[in-house]
C-alpha cells in the first residue's frame, strides 16, 4: 500500500540540504552588497526566514464564510487560505499530492471541494484527500486516502482579525512573535474601530532583491529627493518631506517602527479631548486646525487608542515593519507584502483596509489617496521602484559589489528612552536606526539552525545608546 504521504513536513530536513554561506556583520552600519545578489543568500532566506517566520495571510474579512478562499505565498511557497465548514481558518499548501500541480489558479474565491486540473484529484476544505478518480480499477484500492492530503501549516492564528501562518511547529506564538512592537504595528489599524479589507489587491514586479524594498520604509532621507514630483504637483506638503520629529521603536526578532511621532506635549493635549471633539477637529479647514491641535493632518486617534497601543505606541505615526515583509503604511490604511521572487526580483502586493464604519463619501477620498500613492499607479511607488532596482543591478557587478551599503546615519547618537509602562523609543531627527536594526536581525536569523538557537541568541530590544 502507499503510505508514505506524510513522511516530512513542510520544514523538515531543511538545514540538511542548506549551503555553507557567510552571514555579514553588521554593527559598524555598513551592509555588505552580496546579501542582494549572492543566491546562497537567497535560497537560506526561504529556508531560515520565511519558512520559519509568522507570515501575513490575509484579513479575516477576505474570507467570512466557509469555503472562501484567498491564494498568497509563504517565500515561494504558495498557499491556500481557507474558512473550513467549522469555522476554522486553515493555510494548506496550493500543491497536489499526486503530481504537485497547483490546485487553485484565482486568487480567491468560494468553493465546496479542491479539484485538481490535472488528473481530478479533489480534497475538502480541510485539506483531506476525498476522492482519487480510477481508485478502485487503477490503484486497485492499494492507497490511503488519508496519508495523501494537503500538506497544512504548522501554525495558523490572528491578531484583530489578521491572519499569519507559519511553517515551524517549533515557532513560538503569533502574539509572543508579534511583541509589543509587531502588535502596536497591527492596532493601529485598529484605532477607527473593527475594519475591512477591500477587494482588488494591487500587484507588481519591481526588479529588485526583497530587503531594499523593506528597509526602505523607515527611510525618510530619501523623501525630499526621490518624491519632489510629488511635492511640485501638491500632492504631498512640504511638511511631510522630511518631518525632523521622529521617533523609532525596536522590537525582537526584526520588528521595527520609523517615521513621525506625535510629542508628548502634543499628546497630553489630545488626551484632554472627547472622541466628539476629536471628531470635530479633524473636521475642521486645515489652519483652523493646527491652530487647535498642532500635530501632522490625519484623524486624531480615538481615546481607546492609548490603551490598546500603549502611550509611547499612540505617539508614533511612522511606518510599522512585521518582520520580515509587511509593511503597515499610509495612515494605517494599506498593507504592504515584499514576496521574493529570486534573488533580484520582488511582487510587491497593495491591501486596501478601511474602517467598517467609513461612509461612501470617506471610503472614496481615501482610496483615491491611496490609489494615487502606492501601488503600480502610485506617485512614490513609481520612484522608489527605479531606486530599488538601480541599487540592485549594482550589487551584481564585479566591482561595484565590493564596496557596502552605508548606513551609518545617526550611529551612536541618540539614546533609547524607556517609559514607565516599559515601552522604549528613539526621539530623534530622521536616522538609520531601523535600517540597521532589521540588518542585525536578519543577520540573526540566518545564522541560527532552529527556533531555539534564534530565541536564545537573538538581541533584546536596545536599551542605552544606539
Amino acid at each position: 500500500m502507499l503510505d508514505h504521504g506524510n513522511r516530512t513536513g513542510p520544514n523538515d530536513g531543511a538545514s540538511a540540504h542548506e549551503e555553507e554561506v557567510a552571514i555579514p556583520d553588521f554593527s559598524d552600519g555598513l551592509v555588505d552588497r552580496s546579501i542582494y545578489s549572492d543566491p546562497r543568500i537567497y535560497r537560506r532566506e526561504l529556508q531560515r526566514i520565511f519558512a520559519r517566520a509568522w507570515n501575513f495571510m490575509c484579513h479575516e474579512s477576505q474570507i467570512p464564510n466557509p469555503g472562501d478562499y484567498f491564494t498568497t505565498y509563504i517565500g515561494e511557497d504558495q498557499v491556500i487560505v481557507v474558512r473550513g465548514e467549522d469555522g476554522l481558518v486553515r493555510v494548506l499548501l496550493n500543491t497536489c499530492r499526486h503530481r504537485g500541480n497547483a490546485l487553485c489558479r484565482a486568487e480567491l474565491g468560494h468553493t465546496k471541494t479542491f479539484v485538481c486540473s490535472y488528473h481530478g484529484w479533489t480534497y475538502g476544505l480541510d485539506g483531506a484527500l476525498i476522492g482519487i478518480p480510477g481508485k478502485k480499477d487503477f490503484y486497485r484500492d492499494d492507497v490511503d486516502l488519508g496519508k495523501w492530503g494537503l500538506v497544512p501549516a504548522a501554525q495558523v492564528d490572528h491578531y484583530g482579525g489578521f491572519y499569519f501562518a507559519t511553517l515551524d511547529p517549533a515557532a513560538p506564538s503569533l502574539f509572543d512573535y508579534l511583541g509589543d512592537v509587531g502588535r502596536v504595528g497591527i492596532e493601529s489599524m485598529l484605532t477607527q474601530g473593527e475594519v475591512v479589507v477591500l477587494d482588488g489587491v494591487q500587484k507588481n514586479v519591481i526588479d529588485c532583491n526583497w530587503k531594499i524594498a523593506v528597509d526602505n520604509l523607515f527611510d525618510w532621507y530619501h523623501v525630499k529627493v526621490s518624491h519632489s514630483s510629488a511635492s511640485r504637483v501638491g500632492f504631498l506638503n512640504q511638511r511631510m518631506m522630511m518631518p525632523m520629529s521622529q521617533m523609532v521603536m525596536l522590537g525582537e526578532l526584526g520588528h521595527a517602527i520609523g517615521g513621525p511621532m506625535i510629542s508628548q506635549e502634543q499628546q497630553a493635549k489630545i488626551d484632554l479631548l472627547s472622541d466628539e471633539e476629536r471628531r470635530i477637529l479633524d473636521g475642521l479647514p486645515d489652519a483652523e486646525r493646527a491652530a487647535r491641535a498642532p500635530v501632522e493632518r490625519r484623524p486624531l486617534r480615538p481615546v481607546a487608542a492609548k490603551a490598546a497601543m500603549g502611550p509611547v505606541g499612540v505617539r508614533s505615526t511612522g511606518h510599522p515593519n512585521i518582520f520580515p515583509n509587511l509593511w503597515i503604511s499610509t495612515r494605517g490604511m494599506q498593507l504592504s507584502l515584499r514576496l521574493p521572487r529570486g534573488i533580484g526580483q520582488t511582487e510587491v502586493w497593495w491591501f486596501t483596509v478601511m474602517p467598517k464604519s467609513f461612509t461612501a463619501e470617506q471610503r472614496r477620498v481615501a482610496r483615491k489617496f491611496i490609489t494615487h500613492s502606492f501601488g503600480p499607479a502610485g506617485l512614490l511607488e513609481q520612484d522608489d521602484g527605479e531606486n530599488w532596482s538601480q541599487s540592485t543591478l549594482s550589487s551584481r557587478g564585479v566591482a561595484s559589489r565590493r564596496y557596502p551599503h552605508n548606513m551609518q546615519m545617526a550611529l551612536g547618537q541618540d539614546e533609547v528612552l524607556v517609559d514607565p509602562s516599559g515601552q522604549k523609543r528613539v526621539e530623534t531627527r530622521v536616522n538609520e536606526h531601523a535600517q540597521r536594526w532589521t540588518y542585525k536581525c536578519w543577520g540573526e536569523w540566518m545564522r541560527a539552525r532552529d527556533w531555539q538557537e534564534l530565541l536564545a541568541t537573538r538581541s533584546v530590544s536596545p536599551v542605552g545608546r544606539i
